[in-house]
């Protein structure tokens, strides 16, 4: 994904702001809601009146763009100001224990309901924020961004032995690493509790990972045609079950039992159809009811799929419509819903939010809305109508209801109450956001909840800045909007070479990756909701600074106290290099 060129856009014709919130209304018979939010009086220009004066410059981020480091590759974040202690961590600090999680999906632990986002471009109404056009000719798919390692990582002057050889890891197995790793820990430092390879002969070309998941104390993932659990204290094997075909999509997120339908191959030939369901137990690895579903029509066949788990139900959107199945035996719930808008996407969840396409020529789908459904049932809940030419890209956000909406090569967010009645739009703070979703990062279908670089909490939404400019040596920024009003609250700075990316919130809190740099550890940081100085929660150790930093296209969770970084793809330039890719990594006290 390119990075945004600066601050504001130019000014003139780059295209209309999203404008006021259309209308909302519930299924038909059921009466029509009323518009909430700012809209309830005759349209200002702009919801918030006049629009706001430019920003001023931040060093480093109103220059051309430059390569953005991997999720792991040079991650970089940082604080609102530098820790008065060395280095950003205390021995023996524990992770804080109160209050509930919020955020979640794959790449926040799974522990709540924030969702996705994507990195496109944008304007947003009236003083709004813009994003920069994505760089590949405004298709909408980025072109470099956080998600992504434009070159290998700087890993001279690491105080760790780094391995060599075919890959770079053949001369050193995973464990007697993180030995290596742990014999070298500084004061404070946590350790790097277990380290895994990809261990599987992949076909060329490599295979995505899907996952992590978690069930008690148990970690999975599935690639190719295995899925594998692990213990996650130490590491070690628990369970793995063979599949008969490939997967080829996953639900960001479990049930809540510990139960995943995987998508997979018909066939194990290589242009086999996706249209398989696979339900595995996360806890005992054992598979459950296999069956496959008809996919109907040319759009219906060549779309890729957007998987997700609602309560015991999961879901397949295509294109053109979703399927959805009882997870506990296969039981077909809902297939194609009355009307000719039908959901092509959902975000996992207890509550079942989904994107709808409604279709108005045999081969236009860009009239959309945003519905919530029952998952038991699928009986539309209520549903949101999208301003005629704007899409909804991603679902940041199931609770609070937070969206990333595009059109053409421009980018905004729209945030609704519970009862799918408009609330605001997002405006303002430092600009050029950068947020990776998989549709970045892998090359089966993409669902509309993964995303990194963003969280939630009821009144705060919390989004990354571009990736660090590792010339400038400057850091990133992640910026805090209310809910209410979509205003810019507060941002928080990282140190120089380090990024910060939000992961989840929880007790008042929110949790954010700070990446690792040269003879920099990673590790995890906390921010009070209300602003401040970021605090140290986990230090990951200053040796593991090569092994975190080969992460370059990995996803990042913060679950009970542990850190996990995961590859989201893993492959070789030589046979047999994807057997010793490192796949997972985790820290921890």
């Amino acid at each position: 994904m390119s990075q945004p060129p600066g601050q504001q856009p130019p000014q003139g014709e780059f295209g209309a702001p999203y404008g006021p919130p259309p209308e909302t209304f519930p299924p038909p018979g059921q009466g029509t809601a009323q518009p909430s939010g700012p809209y309830t009086t005759p349209a200002q220009p702009g919801p918030y009146g006049p629009p706001a004066q430019p920003a001023q410059p931040v060093p480093g981020y109103g220059q051309p763009p430059q390569p953005a480091p991997g999720y792991g590759s040079p991650p970089q974040p940082g604080p609102y100001a530098q820790p008065t202690q060395p280095g950003y961590g205390y021995p023996g600090q524990q992770p804080p224990q109160s209050g509930g999680p919020r955020g979640g999906g794959r790449f926040r632990g799974g522990a709540g309901t924030i969702v996705g986002a994507v990195l496109a471009v944008a304007l947003l109404a009236g003083a709004g924020i813009w994003f920069a056009l994505d760089g590949d000719g405004g298709s909408g798919k980025p072109t470099a961004g956080p998600g992504h390692s434009s070159g290998q990582p700087d890993t001279s002057s690491s105080p760790s032995p780094a391995p060599t050889g075919t890959g770079g890891h053949d001369t050193i197995s995973p464990a007697a690493e993180a030995a290596a790793v742990n014999a070298e820990r500084g004061p404070g430092e946590a350790k790097m509790l277990w380290l895994q390879k990809g261990g599987v002969d992949l076909p060329e070309g490599g295979e995505d990972v899907y996952g992590p998941w978690f069930s008690g104390d148990t970690v999975v993932t599935a690639m190719y045609r295995t899925v594998t659990g692990y213990d996650t204290t130490d590491g070690s094997l628990k369970w793995s079950l063979r599949l008969a075909t490939n997967t080829c999509a996953a639900p960001s997120q479990p049930t809540a039992d510990g139960k995943i339908v995987l998508g997979v191959k018909r066939t194990t030939s290589g242009d086999s159809e996706c249209n398989g369901l696979q339900m595995v137990d996360l806890t005992t690895g054992k598979a459950g009811w296999h069956k496959t579903y008809v996919r109907q029509g040319a759009w219906d066949g060549l779309s890729e799929l957007s998987m997700s788990t609602n309560g015991g139900t999961v879901t397949v959107g295509r294109t053109s419509r979703s399927d959805a199945f009882r997870v506990s035996d296969g039981k077909v719930v809902f297939g194609k819903l009355p009307g000719n808008c039908q959901p092509f996407g959902f975000a996992s969840g207890e509550v079942a939010l989904a994107a709808a396409s409604c279709q108005t020529a045999a081969d236009d789908h860009k009239e959309h809305q945003i519905q919530r459904i029952d998952p038991a049932t699928g009986k539309r809940l209520w549903t949101y109508k999208v301003k005629k030419g704007w899409q909804v890209a991603q679902i940041y956000s199931a609770d609070p209801i937070v969206i990333s909406l595009k059109q053409s090569d421009k980018w905004g967010i729209l945030v609704l109450n519970a009862d799918g009645t408009y609330r605001t739009q997002l405006a303002g703070g430092p600009g050029d956001y950068a947020v990776s979703c998989d549709a970045d990062l892998i090359v089966q279908g993409p669902n509309l909840d993964n995303c990194l670089g963003v969280a939630a909490d009821a009144n705060t939404f919390y989004m990354a800045t571009k990736a660090v400019d590792l010339k400038t040596g400057d850091g990133n920024k992640v910026a805090a909007f209310d809910l209410t009003t979509g205003k810019h609250k507060w941002s928080v700075d990282s140190p120089a070479r380090q990024s910060l990316t939000p992961l989840r919130t929880e007790g008042g809190k929110l949790f954010m990756y700070l990446g690792a740099a040269k003879n920099k550890g990673g590790g995890i940081v906390s921010v009070p909701s209300t602003g401040g100085t970021w605090s140290p929660v986990l230090r990951h150790p200053v040796s593991g600074v090569p092994t975190e930093r080969g992460f370059s296209l990995s996803r990042i969770t913060y679950v009970g106290g542990r850190s996990y970084l995961t590859q989201a793809r893993i492959s070789g330039i030589e046979d047999g290099d994807e057997i010793e890719e490192r796949s997972m990594v985790a820290f921890g006290n």
